[in-house]
C-alpha cells in the first residue's frame, strides 16, 4: 500500500475516532504533498512523499527548539504532538552502523577521495536513506569518512 493511501486511511481512522487533534495534523501533511504535486505537475511516489514527510518533521522540530527556548510550553507541547503524530509514516531509522557501512560503500562506488567529492556522496546516499536517517546525521558522518 502507498504511503499516500495509508495516510488518506489514517485521516479516516482519527475521524471516526473523533481526534480531530490528529486529523487536523495529516490534513496538513496531505495539503504539503497535494501542493508539490500541483506545483510541479507530477504524481509523487512513496520517495517523494517521505521527502514531504521529512521536511514537515524538519520544520516542526525547528519550531519546537524556538518554543522551548523562548519559554512557550504550550505552544512546544503542540508541536511534540505533530512530530509525534507525522513520525508513524516514516520507516524504521538506520542505525549509525548501518549508515556507516551505506557511505562507505557509496565512497568506494564512486571512488570519491576528499570533500570535494562531498555533493556527489551524499546525493547518492541521500537516494538510499531517503526518510530512513536524518540528513543532518548522513552530513556528518559523510564529512567524517571523506577527511578521515
Amino acid at each position: 500500500m502507498s504511503l499516500k493511501i495509508t495516510l488518506t486511511e489514517a485521516v479516516k481512522t482519527a475521524m471516526k475516532a473523533k481526534d480531530m487533534a490528529q486529523v487536523k495534523v495529516l490534513r496538513g501533511v496531505q495539503a504539503a504533498i497535494k501542493q508539490i504535486e500541483i506545483d510541479n505537475q507530477v504524481e509523487l511516489d512513496d520517495k517523494g512523499v517521505l521527502e514531504i514527510i521529512q521536511k514537515q518533521l524538519k520544520q516542526r522540530s525547528e519550531s519546537l527548539e524556538i518554543y522551548k527556548t523562548n519559554g512557550r510550553d504550550d505552544l512546544a507541547e503542540q508541536e511534540q504532538f505533530e512530530i509525534n503524530v507525522i513520525s508513524q509514516f516514516l520507516p524504521e531509522q538506520l542505525s549509525e552502523d548501518a549508515l556507516n557501512a551505506i557511505i562507505t560503500e557509496t565512497i568506494s562506488d564512486l571512488g570519491a577521495s576528499g570533500m570535494k567529492d562531498m555533493g556527489r556522496v551524499m546525493n547518492a546516499v541521500k537516494d538510499k536513506t531517503t526518510g530512513q536517517a536524518d540528513p543532518a546525521a548522513v552530513s556528518g558522518l559523510v564529512k567524517k569518512a571523506l577527511a578521515g
